[in-house]
């Protein structure tokens, strides 16, 4: 729905009517404007502006949980253009515009017109963009719709915008000292590991102060006449007492859960936090928890310059995900650091926001590190890249892998970002077969971009164009290509109109290496992706009862799973799911959610009810 304006009138009213009102979502906003310009108009632009942006369609309105066209004039369009346009320029009204003229376009169906405004994420400088010339009108998005900023997340977007200069970490704790609150073990552990790197590094000749000076952990503001550990020497080198001082960072709180059993009364199967048996600063946190992580990546065998290299390119993807979380995290907002190690995949959550918009962190090659001391840190020792480089090894390394593509999410209220690093391969063996089965041995020579379509499909169900768009890192335009060569071919068969399309397996193509009946084929399709995350395989099923379909869903859900785990587990259709059995299980009190009060929240999860712990 972000490209909403690429799309011809036809195609957006076909998608507008076909929407409920259930599926307004977090990007996508529609208000009526038969009566004059809505107020709430400029809510929704500093909400959007704040957050990851959307698209705010006026002129619809919503009448039995539907939405139409509430037929308004040209003369009214171009009014309404006319009070945006000097609305958005007047400083005391808005504190910045966003748009150029192409994000601004007029529609017209059937002599009812309406106005599409596509909103982007403000540049960073921009943000916090808020109305009246009053930072306490600063809104942002969720999943619930707009909400008014507290004066903690409005404080912290403007420390966002003067990052540059003034990154977080680089703050002096007057009150905390070196011989009192640095782990002593810890730092020379840390100048270890740099004489090893760098046997004749000249910092290592310095005392504790003067090295900690070398990489802004101890500062000196004669300005204001401070001196003093920093938040990133506190942080990386400190006692755990020290670093939870309420004038230290008191919400500080690493914590690495690892989910592998099989026994439903273990929430998780090995754990590493803070418990008072070791000094929990991020150093030791990192040397703890990585090991663990690599573990259980692959090793090929591979021989650079006659000796054997078992780091890969996968390898150098995850160990950046893991400092990323830790540098660009906001130790301000209260919550917690938490890594997690499922069998088909990784997860990193940090709190704070991004710094950029998530189309900016897919293209790679920007990047704004918040804090730049223990970037730094982590750099000396080699277990960081340099500002810009870090999202570009994390896609090309799991790209490498032919893994499922990372997911990087924005979540507000608290800010958290997350970042999922799938262990589904999209070219296994599992694929490569089910695809030969289906369209016959010549399959896997066709073109590579073209077989990665087709393999994505087959795991996740279903591709758009956006999502081809993140695992192929190409323009709309040549996936647009790509995915009509195949609908021509007869491998994929389109859904819907517009960028809104939908394309999914041709399970009848003529002359392949088998024609399977649609209940085969979905159950093939689900042992595949069930295999490769790690689930058993289970037998061919034949078309369930309503009954039976809810028991292989709560046999599912003895924790909490995600809606692509389930419809992998029970070999059904995901959207079928979200849309018509889900809900009804929730509301019949045979599911709970993970967020019940968020139900579109985008880490939603679901369980039986009765069997939390």
């Amino acid at each position: 729905m972000q490209e909403l304006t690429q799309l011809d009138n036809e195609a957006l009213i076909a998608q507008i009517e076909s929407l409920t009102a259930n599926d307004e979502s977090v990007d996508v906003e529609f208000k009526t404007a038969k009566g004059g310009f809505p107020g709430s108009f400029w809510e929704t632009y500093s909400a959007f502006a704040n957050t990851q942006g959307g698209v705010i369609v006026l002129g619809v309105k919503e009448k039995n949980g539907r939405f139409t066209l509430d037929g308004i004039t040209q003369e009214q369009v171009r009014k309404y253009k006319k009070m945006f346009w000097d609305n958005v320029n007047n400083k005391a009204h808005c504190s910045a515009n966003i748009l150029q003229e192409k994000d601004v376009q007029t529609g017209e169906y059937d002599g009812s017109y309406f106005l599409v405004f596509n909103v982007p994420r403000a540049p960073r400088l921009k943000i916090p963009v808020y109305l009246h010339n009053n930072p306490d009108n600063t809104f942002k998005r969720n999943y619930e719709g707009d909400y008014r900023c507290d004066q903690d997340e409005i404080h912290r977007m403007f420390a966002d915008a003067d990052i540059t200069d003034h990154p977080r970490d680089y703050t002096i704790l007057p009150d905390f000292t070196i011989e009192r609150d640095v782990d002593k073990a810890t730092l020379e552990q840390y100048r270890r590991l740099v004489s090893n790197r760098n046997p004749n590094h000249p910092w290592l000749l310095l005392d504790d102060k003067h090295f900690l000076m070398k990489l802004n952990g101890y500062r000196i503001d004669r300005r204001q006449q401070l001196e003093g550990l920093t938040l990133a020497g506190l942080l990386m080198f400190g006692k755990m007492d020290s670093i939870t001082d309420a004038y230290g960072c008191p919400q500080y709180f690493p914590d690495y859960r690892e989910y592998f059993s099989t026994n439903p009364d273990d929430r998780w199967t090995d754990r590493i936090c803070p418990d008072g048996t070791w000094e929990a600063n991020l150093f030791q946190f990192y040397h703890r928890v990585y090991p663990k992580l690599a573990a259980v990546l692959p090793k090929p065998f591979a021989l650079k310059e006659g000796v054997r290299e078992d780091e890969t390119p996968t390898h150098t993807a995850l160990r950046e995900a893991f400092i990323n979380a830790l540098v660009h995290c906001d130790y301000s907002v209260d919550s917690n650091i938490t890594i997690e190690l499922h069998k088909d995949g990784y997860k990193f959550s940090n709190p704070g926001s991004l710094l950029l918009s998530i189309a900016q962190y897919y293209r790679g090659g920007n990047s704004v590190c918040r804090n730049k001391a223990l970037q730094t840190m982590f750099m000396l020792i080699g277990s960081a890249e340099r500002a810009g480089s870090g999202a570009d090894k994390i896609m090309q390394g799991w790209k490498k892998a032919n893994y499922r593509n990372p997911r990087i999410e924005e979540i507000s209220h608290p800010d958290k970002v997350v970042l999922t690093l799938p262990l589904v391969s999209l070219l296994s063996e599992e694929v490569i077969s089910y695809l030969k089965m289906l369209f016959g041995e010549e399959i896997a020579s066709i073109e590579h971009n073209k077989l990665m379509t087709l393999a994505t499909c087959c795991s996740e169900g279903e591709v758009t164009n956006y999502r081809m768009q993140l695992v192929l890192n190409k323009h709309s335009a040549d996936i647009t290509k790509l995915l009509k060569e195949l609908c021509n071919d007869q491998y994929l068969i389109p859904e819907g109109v517009g960028r809104g399309t939908h394309y999914r397996i041709n399970h009848k193509f003529p002359g392949g290496g088998g024609v399977l009946p649609d209940n085969v084929a979905s159950n093939v399709a689900s042992n595949v992706a069930s295999n490769v995350a790690g689930y058993p395989e289970r037998e061919k099923r034949t078309r369930l009862s309503t009954e039976a379909l809810h028991a292989l869903i709560l046999e599912a859900c003895i924790d909490f799973e995600s809606l692509e785990t389930i419809a992998d587990k029970v070999g059904k259709n995901l959207r079928y799911l979200k849309n018509s059995v889900i809900p009804g299980m929730v509301s019949q009190g045979l599911l709970e959610r993970e967020y019940p009060h968020v139900p579109r929240h985008p880490n939603q999860r679901y369980r039986a009810k009765g069997t939390g712990r």
